[in-house]
């Protein structure tokens, strides 16, 4: 079975980025952020996935997202 899984973290960490200050910058609440980053979010706006994209300069969706095989 393939699951969704947000490479948020890994970017934040990369760019030196907090979630406070993407919160800031994307208008994202900074709860929804981290929820994103810790993977416990199931659903997500699409609005907040193109806001957060556009504060972080990402224009391909592969770089944010990516589909794992999950070994359950």
């Amino acid at each position: 079975m393939l699951e969704v899984r947000f490479k948020l973290k890994d970017i934040l960490e990369e760019r030196n980025l907090t979630q406070k200050e993407l919160a800031k910058l994307s208008n994202v609440r900074e709860a929804t952020i981290s929820e994103i980053a810790r993977g416990t979010r199931t659903v997500i706006n699409f609005k907040h996935l193109a806001a957060i994209a556009n504060a972080l300069n990402i224009t391909d969706i592969q770089q944010i997202i990516v589909l794992e095989k999950n070994e359950k």
